[in-house]
């Protein structure tokens, strides 16, 4: 399961360093188009989430989880060997609807496979781990392939990846699968997935296109309509594709939003903190992924240590910790000054790295707590949604920077003025975080202690 998590954790990070390769190789016409090959795969990702947590369900999670990771692996072979635009962006297209099947069955196989306790919570810690091990692996490691093989490598080493998953799961899966006997849920389906996709298309291109763009206002605006007519449409079903009593429930609700606070906090950071490396201390992209090594440490111990935390502080009380260190690690990122600051760039990205992680551990176990077997897989599903969807915060922390940059850059140099933004991003940022801690600590205390 963890190995999937780190195949997919590195495909969104690996791609990213070699856009500038693919679009020399391929003859991408311009740099928006370029974007789809990473777009192309968060939206059908984003979009079929809570679907395929659903079918997982219905059809068996370890049957959809051996369908998600071989169709991975078919369409990361075929990106590795397109020759045009638009077959490597189908074949990211595919990477991302696999990538929906296996998020939500890797968690709920996880949750079912552990009881309840110190077991499941340091599986879920390994997790964690892995996949920052992932991100951090493929932001350095997408340079050093990119630079000594060529991008198409950065596809390939997925299938091998792919490869040794399947022969894992076929080896040790149990063969039996929990199944739900009921009906899917089509109208249900249809307006989530539509939604989320808007929502995220929307977000996602909303700065290139500009806000107030029509393409942006109606994809946003779909996005709402779609959703709410979601809502209405569950409580009226008999089998619906979430059921509102799971959606309501305190732990699940209260401790998504804090995973959306966490993952789209951290996520818009590490972009400007990658902006911050190349465009105002002159790194590499190689440098730049060597940058991110404390950041992707951190996180790795967090995750190790995460059981150990969550027994000790419980779970909401990791939670909060887990955010005020993240909180506190972004805000000392005011002070990264325009020249050398590596010393404090490492500590505070380091504290970063390491309170995300612990924050997602905690809000995985305590979303996945107190459930039935047969409602795993759903819940998997809406655990790792907020991933996606924490593409707010980036689109929102890289507003805040445009706005300030475009504000200081008539009185400053360009390097200066894009510092300027990102200490006001990263302000906002660490300012979230720790009211996000204080939202943990005031509406899941009561609720996850009867839980536990």
């Amino acid at each position: 399961m963890c190995g999937a998590t780190f195949m997919t954790g590195l495909d969104f990070s690996v791609v990213t360093v070699a856009l500038p390769e693919i679009g020399r190789d391929l003859g991408f016409a311009s740099t928006g188009s370029l974007q789809w090959v990473a777009t192309a795969c968060l939206l059908p990702t984003a979009g079929l989430l809570p679907l395929f947590g659903r079918v997982s369900d219905l059809v068996g999670r370890r049957r959809l989880f051996l369908v998600g990771v071989t169709l991975f692996s078919v369409f990361s072979l075929a990106a590795g060997l397109a020759s045009s635009p638009g077959l490597l962006i189908a074949a990211r297209t595919g990477q991302g609807a696999a990538a929906a099947m296996i998020a939500p069955t890797a968690i709920a196989l996880m949750t079912t496979s552990f009881p309840e306790g110190p077991q499941r919570t340091r599986a879920l810690g390994v997790n964690g781990a892995v996949l920052s091990l992932g991100f951090v692996l493929g932001t350095l490691g997408g340079g050093v392939i990119t630079s000594g093989l060529n991008w198409r490598w950065t596809m390939l080493i997925l299938v091998i990846i792919g490869a040794l998953v399947l022969v894992g799961a076929f080896s040790v899966l149990p063969k039996t699968d929990t199944r739900v006997p009921a009906r899917l849920d089509i109208p249900g389906a249809l307006l989530t997935s539509v939604g989320l996709f808007a929502l995220v298309y929307g977000i996602s291109t909303g700065a290139e296109a500009g806000w107030g763009s029509p393409s942006t206002l109606g994809s946003l605006v779909l996005a709402v309509v779609s959703l709410g007519f979601f809502l209405l449409v569950e409580k009226r079903h008999a089998a619906p594709l979430v059921p509102l009593g799971l959606l309501n429930r305190p732990t699940v609700k209260w401790s998504g939003l804090i995973g959306l606070i966490t993952l789209g906090m951290c996520g818009g950071t590490t972009v400007l903190l990658s902006l911050y490396m190349q465009d105002v201390l002159g790194y590499s992209a190689l440098a730049t992924g060597a940058g991110f090594l404390t950041e992707g440490g951190t996180a790795l111990v967090g995750g190790m240590l995460a059981a150990r935390l969550i027994s000790a502080w419980g779970k909401v009380g990791a939670m909060a910790t887990g955010l005020v260190v993240q909180g506190l690690g972004t805000l000392g990122m005011f002070f990264l000054p325009s020249q050398g600051g590596l010393v404090l760039l490492l500590i505070t990205s380091g504290a970063m790295g390491f309170g995300h992680v612990l924050t997602v551990v905690s809000f995985i176990t305590t979303m996945t707590s107190g459930l039935s077997d047969e409602e795993q897989g759903v819940a998997g599903g809406l655990s790792q949604l907020p991933q996606f969807v924490g593409a707010i915060g980036t689109a929102g922390l890289a507003a805040i920077v445009t706005a300030r940059t475009d504000a200081l850059s008539a009185t400053t140099s360009p390097a200066l003025a894009t510092l300027g933004g990102l200490h006001a991003a990263v302000l906002t940022a660490g300012i979230v975080c720790l009211a996000g801690a204080t939202v943990a600590v005031a509406l899941l205390r009561r609720p996850v202690a009867q839980a536990g």
